[in-house]
């Protein structure tokens, strides 16, 4: 698998979100649904140029992003998205140990994930474990929250 890693640039932004929307796609959302998360799931210009994204590549094109928040010593997994083609690939595996050496390189004790209820076992599977729940800002929905010590 030759996947590369880098950072997002602000021109991409818009690429990006929909490539984030696919991945939510993925787990059998509707329009409708998808149309409420949007707000939430847009990267702009200046969220890219201002937050910790990295873009996952594979032969030139963008198959997947990961993008940090917060400070250490307890920073957020604020996004994990890996386009359709690429799920099972290892992509996702590859975004979260960039995460995770992008948090502890940054003074970061702990990661925290809201994650979306299909990608919950992935998070598990990856040494995250379950620490209560939260809400989505977009829907509403409740959603499980989960830590992973760095």
């Amino acid at each position: 698998m030759d996947l590369r890693i880098r950072p997002a640039h602000p021109d991409e932004a818009a690429d990006l979100t929909e490539l984030v929307l696919r991945s939510k796609g993925h787990w059998g959302y509707d329009a409708e649904f998808l149309a409420r998360c949007r707000s939430e799931l847009t990267l702009t210009p200046a969220d890219v140029a201002t937050r910790r994204v990295a873009v996952a590549e594979r032969d030139g094109r963008a198959v997947g992003l990961v993008v940090l928040g917060g400070a250490p010593p307890e920073v957020e997994l604020d996004m994990l998205f890996v386009d359709p083609p690429a799920i099972g690939t290892g992509a996702g595996r590859v975004l979260f140990d960039h995460a995770v050496a992008v948090a502890r390189a940054a003074g970061a004790r702990t990661l925290w994930i809201d994650a979306d209820p299909g990608a919950e076992p992935f998070y598990r599977h990856v040494g995250a474990v379950p620490a209560g729940t939260s809400v989505s800002p977009s829907t509403g929905r409740t959603l499980p929250r989960l830590r992973y010590e760095l």
